[in-house]
């Protein structure tokens, strides 16, 4: 005799024997209800009768009391799942038909919900997040807050509401790493407290140390996870080394954890220590821009902390540039909101709109299970006529959609995952928290936890109506009930069905808006490389305009290559500047404006090889490049601006307060270069010419050309 065989006949006789005791308890209580009657004087057939009567039932006492042993339940799951299986088989294509539909809306909303996760629910990995800001100047130029140095150490010293204050450079920078196999880096500079104010040790080192702000003092470097692991296998003998970042030696003295992440949302291989003088900040000898984080003390709110922080701004006024005065006010945000910024509001919809397609395959399914019901209402009624409890026959239907459900899940988490790839892929550079999203065990839950509702909300309307008497018969009449349902669902879907097609198509054509827009430059065949030289190697202007000038002169060369150009900037990412630092020669002052406009330094070819018009007077030529003078060419905007009465072509203008003036000798097209939604900037141009003192480490190539990429 089989092991299996075996354990089935001890079960069997196990069972017998529970039902033999069983049985004779029952009779025990039944003899002595007897024994009673007879005793009261009843006749024999009588007293039985009555005992029967009084006892409610045999078969209703066995079942009563087989409710009350502990594998009753799991028991009547498995039967309920071993008769859904069976249901299923016999319709194979009801279930697959459930099984796709569900596996679309649970597919969709796991996808989403694994972008929007990192977004609006999952906690920075920091040390209690809730309780960092972000704080700064804020200016309608500028979409995040930012801090001026001397700003930022008078606050730092009289503040209250904050544990401390940090800070970090405003923007990243290139860096190389010139020992071996040399390497392309991201290098950010942040102040000495800067990690413990987040809340983050390093895995293996420690922080920076006072002595590593000092000016002058010996480079010390935190290395991001990534870069360990890439560059030196994780290999921890690294801690201590000198390694050369920008041809100086550097000694590492700590490895970031791998969820580090900057507060600012940026990607930085290499943390630098700030080293910088502060009682030249502080005099206003030095310039000093940064971002600025806190962390609040307990019990402080946001609003307390930015009440708190409105005298120490309005004092820091005085001291502030003219054109700021007028035009910044004081943020501070929780660190989440800086760092999402505009996307919060986009996930969130996202989110909704996902969960409205999961509602609509909810809705859609629970017709389909309802039209099943319909059909199956005889055999309930039998079931019900048979002694089934209305909780049975609801719980028998649950077990039926949650089983149809969790089937789904598995197709949905494989089809989330397809999903999840083509999102990645087609999705534009600079998507935040995109290229971390994965069905990970969190994501995994909430697939989980989505399909238990849909089977739930597809499964309870169904189960809800009661077995009628009259579904006996041979005939039954036609449930108007479940008609009404099914048609009320059924609107309701079209409903939604119709809200999200109507925002699908205003988001495409507002997208098809932008990408038909005129933007004033050409984008077809034209390939750009950003370049930023070593400061070490090319530590010159002389030496960055050599490499440059013979760069543009060699891929002139290149065969089917029509225009290269070179220029610090490009449509949409310039440099922004004060309106009012601009001079008019012979005319007064401009004004104390708050406003910005655009700048670009270029080579003479910027515009025939971005194909912008120019409208009046001529572009940058080869001999203005080679002559002393400054030349200036203005947007149709900017000049409208400052000359709305006179020719602009011979004026002389003088860009910047200690700089030379510049002749204007043309007036080009707007582009677009504040947003692609947004209103454009006012813009000029100055010419690159062959002059060291006009060159810097950081340009852009533009090369024109009919040939692939």
């Amino acid at each position: 005799m089989s092991l299996a065989s075996l354990f089935t006949r001890l079960r069997f006789l196990m069972k017998r024997r529970h039902a033999g005791e069983l049985d004779d308890e029952l009779r025990f209580h039944i003899d002595q209800a007897i024994a009673a009657n007879r005793a009261a004087g009843m006749s024999p057939q009588e007293a039985r009768r009555r005992a029967l009567v009084d006892f409610g039932g045999i078969e209703y006492a066995r079942e009563e009391s087989a409710r009350q042993h502990p594998r009753w339940l799991p028991g009547t799951i498995a039967q309920d799942i071993r008769y859904a299986l069976r249901s299923f088989r016999r319709n194979p294509l009801f279930a697959l038909t459930v099984i796709a539909t569900l596996a679309l809306g649970i597919g969709a909303s796991t996808a989403v919900f694994s972008v929007v996760d990192r977004i609006l629910f999952r906690p920075l990995p920091y040390a209690h997040p809730d309780r960092l800001v972000s704080l700064g100047l804020k200016h309608a130029a500028e979409p995040y807050e930012f801090m001026m140095g001397s700003f930022f150490y008078d606050w730092r010293d009289r503040q209250t509401v904050f544990t401390n204050i940090t800070a970090q450079d405003a923007m990243t920078r290139p860096c190389d790493l010139t020992e071996r196999n040399p390497l392309r880096l991201n290098c950010i500079q942040a102040h000495g407290d800067f990690l413990p104010t987040l809340g983050v040790a390093p895995i293996l080192g420690h922080h920076f140390l006072p002595g590593d702000m000092l000016p002058n003092a010996p480079l010390t470097v935190i290395l991001s996870y990534g870069l360990w692991q890439s560059r030196y296998n994780r290999d921890p003998s690294v801690l201590n080394q000198l390694i050369q970042i920008d041809g100086a030696p550097a000694r590492v003295i700590g490895i970031l954890p791998q969820e580090f992440e900057l507060p600012s949302a940026q990607t930085a291989d290499v943390l630098l220590p700030k080293q910088v003088d502060v009682a030249a900040v502080r005099s206003g000898n030095a310039g000093e821009t940064m971002r600025a984080f806190a962390r609040l003390k307990p019990g402080v709110t946001i609003a307390q902390a930015r009440a708190a922080l409105q005298p120490l701004f309005n004092d820091s006024l005085g001291i502030a540039p003219a054109p700021l005065r007028n035009n910044i006010h004081l943020q501070v945000r929780g660190l989440r909101d800086r760092q999402m910024h505009d996307i919060l509001p986009v996930a969130r919809v996202m989110l909704a709109a996902v969960l409205g397609l999961l509602l609509i395959a909810c809705a859609n399914v629970a017709g389909l299970l309802l039209t099943r019901t319909a059909a199956r209402e005889r055999e309930f009624a039998v079931r019900s006529a048979l002694g089934a409890s209305r909780a049975r026959l609801l719980r028998q239907s649950l077990t039926e959609s949650l089983l149809l459900a969790l089937a789904a899940a598995i197709v949905g988490c494989a089809f989330a995952e397809a999903l999840l790839r083509v999102f990645i892929a087609i999705a534009p550079a600079g998507m935040p928290f995109l290229h971390r999203a994965t069905l990970d065990l969190r994501i995994l839950l909430a697939a989980l936890a989505l399909s238990i509702f849909s089977g739930f909300l597809c499964g309870i309307l169904p189960a809800w109506e009661r077995p009628r008497a009259i579904a006996l018969a041979a005939r039954a009449p036609r449930a108007t009930a479940q008609a009404a349902l099914r048609r009320a669902l059924v609107i309701a879907q079209i409903a939604c069905s119709v809200l999200l097609l109507s925002g699908a198509a205003l988001l495409l054509r507002s997208f098809r808006n932008i990408e038909e827009q005129d933007l004033g430059w050409k984008t077809g065949g034209i390939l750009i490389a950003n370049i930023s030289l070593s400061s070490q190697r090319y530590n010159s202007g002389q030496k960055q305009m050599d490499f440059f000038t013979q760069t543009a002169v060699a891929l002139r060369r290149l065969p089917g290559v029509s225009t290269v150009a070179i220029a610090d900037s490009l449509p949409l990412t310039e440099h922004r500047h004060w309106y009012s630092d601009i001079a008019i020669a012979g005319k007064p002052p401009i004004g104390s404006s708050g406003d910005v406009v655009s700048t670009d330094s270029v080579t003479p070819g910027y515009f025939r090889a971005l194909d912008i018009p120019i409208l009046r007077g001529r572009a940058f030529t080869e001999a203005d490049a080679d002559a002393k003078d400054h030349f200036l060419i203005l947007s149709s905007q900017l000049a409208a601006r400052m000359f709305p009465n006179e020719d602009p072509i011979g004026q002389r203008i003088r860009p910047d307060h200690d700089g030379p003036y510049y002749l204007v000798v043309g007036i080009a097209a707007n582009v677009r270069n504040g947003s692609l939604t947004g209103p454009n900037l006012p813009e000029y141009y100055r010419l690159l010419r062959k002059t060291p003192e006009d060159w810097g480490a950081d340009q852009t190539l533009i090369v024109q050309s009919a040939l692939p990429p």
